[in-house]
């Protein structure tokens, strides 16, 4: 399935188009290719590109609550890092730590099934064309599973506190916690000036 889900404002020109995907054949493209591709397509256009493993992935709200606080943030001028398809992975995995974020929600050499996010103008099907992926609806969207949370950090303990209805509320409030982290360029330099 495809999703778009249009900008935050009717004259927005940016919309979010998503859809779950895997390779065309087992191991290929390598990992080492999906990477470099990824890395390329980032490089050349303002307009978000972003995979992640499926696993990962809530569903259409965890990625657009996402995708808004990217925006809020950088309108407000409280980026937290320069590539905002990096940034964008934070909110994802409600972590503040590039590498940790990485761990929970981006693709490594056991990723199968992907979760491809980019922004309009950039073409949804020239994006799967270029990684070497093709569309697979049963991959996204899907409801949060036990799996899904363990891998975003919310463990058994913090699931049996809500109904399993619930669960996409814990990857929600997960997302907007970023926010309320200091970005740490700011709280390093709150420290130097103390001292």
């Amino acid at each position: 399935m495809k999703a778009v889900v249009n900008g935050p404002n009717p004259t927005s020109e940016r919309s979010l188009l998503i859809a779950g995907a895997r390779r065309k054949l087992p191991g290929i493209p390598t990992f080492a290719e999906i990477v470099a591709t990824l890395r390329n397509l980032a490089s050349g256009s303002e307009a978000l590109v972003a995979l992640f493993d499926a696993r990962s992935i809530a569903g259409e709200r965890h990625l657009v609550s996402a995708w808004a606080h990217l925006g809020r943030s950088r309108r407000s001028g409280a980026q937290r890092l320069r590539d905002r398809g990096a940034e964008f992975a934070l909110y994802v995995s409600g972590d503040d730590q590039l590498g940790r974020a990485l761990a929970k929600v981006g693709v490594s050499p056991s990723t199968e099934e992907f979760v491809v996010v980019v922004e309009r103008p950039r073409s949804l099907d020239e994006t799967l064309v270029a990684l070497g992926l093709i569309i697979d609806p049963s991959v996204y969207p899907r409801p949060p599973s036990e799996e899904t949370l363990e891998r975003l950090g919310i463990g058994a303990v913090e699931r049996s506190t809500v109904p399993r209805s619930s669960w996409e509320g814990l990857v929600l409030e997960r997302v907007a916690l970023v926010d309320l982290v200091p970005p740490a360029a700011a709280s390093t330099s709150t420290a130097t000036k103390v001292r």
